[in-house]
C-alpha cells in the first residue's frame, strides 16, 4: 500500500468554516426585510429592489470565498452566475453572457501573448538583458522589474503589461533556485508586478479605460475637459511615488532570503550568448504583438481608430499566431482558465451589482454619511469608497457609479471637480486587497507563488499606504502643481 493510501486526508476545518461563513452572510441578507432607501443630496430616492439585495448577498458570499479560497478562484466565479440564475437575481442569459464579455476576452487575449512570449524565447532574452543591468542584488532586481512595468503601462493596457511581464518574471525567478516551493522573492516578484502595473496604470489614459469613463462623465456634468497631458500632468508625481512606496512597502514585507546572487550577472550573460540569434518565430512573433500594441495606442490619439473594439484587436494576435504556427493545439489546452473563470465571475458580479441598483444605493449611503463633512474628508470617502469598490466590480464601473454621485454633492461641499475625479482615478488603479480587483492581480496569482489570503493580507498595508498618498496628494502635491482643490466662491 502506498504513502499516500496509508495517510488518511486531513480534515481541513478553516475551509469549511469559511464555506459555511459565506453561505451564511448570504441567507441572512438575501432573507432579511426590505432594506431602507437611499436619497441623495438632491432628495431623488433610490429604493433597494429585491435582486438588488440578493446581489449584495452574492457580493458578501463571492467575497468570503475569494478571500479565503475555499474553491478553487474560478469556481467560485462560476458559483457567481449559477446562483444569480437559480435565485433570479437576473436571468441566466445575462448572468452567463458576461462571462464572455470583450474585457474577459481581452484578459484571454493577454495571456496568449504571454504564452508566445515564453515559448519562442523572448521573455528569457528580455530577463537575460535586465539581469545584465540591474545586476545581482534582489532590492535591484525587485526595482528593475517594477520600474520596467511601471514603465510599459504608460504605453499599453496594464493587464497586456502584466501578461508581458508574468514570463519574464517567471525566467527571472528560474535563476533565484528557490526550488519548487513558494518564496518571499517569488511572492514579492509577482505581488510587487501587480500592485506596480496599477500605480503605473493611472499615469496616462492608455494604462486603461477608466480614465477615459471618469473624464467622460467629468466633462457631461462640468461642461469642461481635462486633456490627455493635464491628466498625465497631475497623475505622473503619485503614480511614480506610489511605484517607488511599493518597492519599499515589498522589502520590509517580503525581503528576499538572499540579499545578493552571486554569479548572477555572468550566467546572464552566458544564457543570453547562448541563446544565438533571434529565431524566425521570434521575429514574427514580434511584429505581430508590437503592431497589436501599437495599434491600441494610436487609438486614444486617432478618433477613427477609437470605433475599433479593444479585445477584438487583441484577439487579432491570437488569431495570427495559430495561422503562422507559433503556437498549436496543446498550448491552447494549457491556458489557466482558473483566471478565466475568475474574471468572468467578477465581470458577472460587477454588472449584477450595476444592473440591479445595488451598487448605485450602496454609493449614494455612503457617501450621504459625508455630504455635511469637511471637504477633505468627503473626498477622501469617495477615494476610499472607489478603492473598495474596485475590488469586487471592475474599476470603470465603480467609476461610473461613484464619481456622478460625488460630481453633484461636491458644490455644496465647495469642492473643486477636478480633484473629484483625480482623487477617484487614483484608488479605481489600484485594488490592493483581491484578485478579481484587476487582471494584474490574478496573472500573478497564476505564478502559484502566493495565496488569495497572502495576497489580501499584503494589499492592507498597501491600501493604507494608497489612502495616505491620496491625502497628501489633495492636500499639497496637486495643490503645488496648479490644481484647484476647493471651488470658486
Amino acid at each position: 500500500m502506498s504513502a499516500a493510501q496509508a495517510t488518511p486526508a486531513k480534515f481541513d476545518f478553516k475551509r469549511l468554516f469559511f464555506l459555511f461563513l459565506g453561505l451564511f452572510l448570504f441567507a441572512v441578507v438575501y432573507y432579511s426585510p426590505p432594506w431602507p432607501d437611499a436619497v441623495d443630496p438632491m432628495g431623488k430616492i433610490f429604493a433597494l429592489p429585491t435582486e438588488g439585495k440578493a446581489a449584495l448577498a452574492l457580493f458578501l458570499l463571492a467575497g468570503t470565498w475569494w478571500v479565503f479560497e475555499v474553491l478553487p478562484i474560478g469556481v467560485t466565479g462560476l458559483t457567481i452566475g449559477v446562483v444569480q440564475a437559480l435565485f433570479f437575481i437576473r436571468p441566466a442569459s445575462a448572468a452567463f453572457k458576461d462571462f464572455m464579455d470583450p474585457s474577459v476576452l481581452f484578459i484571454f487575449g493577454s495571456l496568449m501573448i504571454g504564452a508566445v512570449f515564453t515559448k519562442v524565447g523572448i521573455t528569457k532574452r528580455l530577463a537575460y538583458k535586465m539581469l545584465m543591468i540591474v545586476g545581482e542584488r534582489t532590492s535591484m532586481i525587485y526595482l528593475g522589474c517594477f520600474v520596467v512595468t511601471a514603465l510599459l503601462t504608460h504605453v499599453m493596457a496594464h493587464t497586456a503589461v502584466a501578461a508581458t511581464m508574468y514570463p519574464l518574471l517567471l525566467s527571472i525567478y528560474a535563476l533565484y533556485e528557490g526550488g519548487d516551493k513558494p518564496t518571499k522573492f517569488g511572492k514579492g516578484l509577482f505581488i510587487g508586478m501587480a500592485f506596480v502595473a496599477g500605480a503605473g496604470s493611472i499615469i496616462t489614459l492608455l494604462g486603461a479605460a477608466r480614465g477615459i469613463v471618469a473624464l467622460g462623465f467629468y466633462q457631461e456634468i462640468t461642461g469642461n475637459e481635462i486633456s490627455f497631458f493635464e491628466l498625465s500632468y497631475y497623475m505622473a508625481p503619485i503614480g511614480w511615488l506610489m511605484v517607488f512606496l511599493l518597492w519599499l512597502l515589498i522589502m520590509i514585507f517580503l525581503k528576499p532570503e538572499k540579499a545578493v546572487m552571486p554569479g548572477l550577472r555572468d550566467k546572464a550573460k552566458q544564457l543570453s550568448a547562448e541563446m544565438g540569434p533571434f529565431s524566425r518565430n521570434e521575429i514574427l512573433a514580434s511584429a505581430i504583438i508590437f503592431g497589436v500594441i501599437f495599434f491600441l495606442s494610436l487609438q486614444s490619439f486617432i478618433p477613427a481608430l477609437a470605433e475599433f473594439n479593444k479585445a477584438a484587436v487583441l484577439l487579432v494576435s491570437t488569431v495570427l499566431f495559430f495561422i503562422f504556427k507559433i503556437l498549436d493545439i496543446r498550448d491552447l489546452e494549457d491556458v489557466p482558465w482558473n483566471i478565466i473563470l475568475l474574471f468572468a465571475g467578477a465581470m458577472s458580479m460587477g454588472f449584477c451589482l450595476w444592473q440591479t441598483g445595488a451598487a448605485e444605493w450602496l454609493a449614494i449611503n455612503w457617501l450621504g454619511f459625508f455630504q455635511e463633512a469637511h471637504w477633505f474628508i468627503f473626498v477622501i470617502a469617495i477615494a476610499f469608497f472607489v478603492m473598495i469598490m474596485t475590488n469586487f466590480i471592475m474599476n470603470v464601473a465603480a467609476i461610473a457609479i461613484s464619481v456622478p454621485v460625488a460630481l453633484v454633492v461636491a458644490p455644496y461641499l465647495g469642492v473643486a471637480p477636478e480633484v473629484i475625479v483625480f482623487a477617484a482615478l487614483v484608488t479605481a488603479g489600484m485594488p490592493f486587497l483581491l484578485l478579481v480587483g484587476a487582471a494584474p492581480n490574478a496573472i500573478a496569482y497564476n505564478s502559484r507563488q502566493f495565496t488569495s489570503g497572502e495576497f489580501f493580507a499584503y494589499g492592507i498595508p498597501a491600501s493604507i499606504l494608497l489612502m495616505a498618498l491620496v491625502a497628501l496628494a489633495v492636500l499639497l502635491v496637486w495643490p503645488l502643481l496648479g490644481m484647484p482643490v476647493l471651488a470658486p466662491q
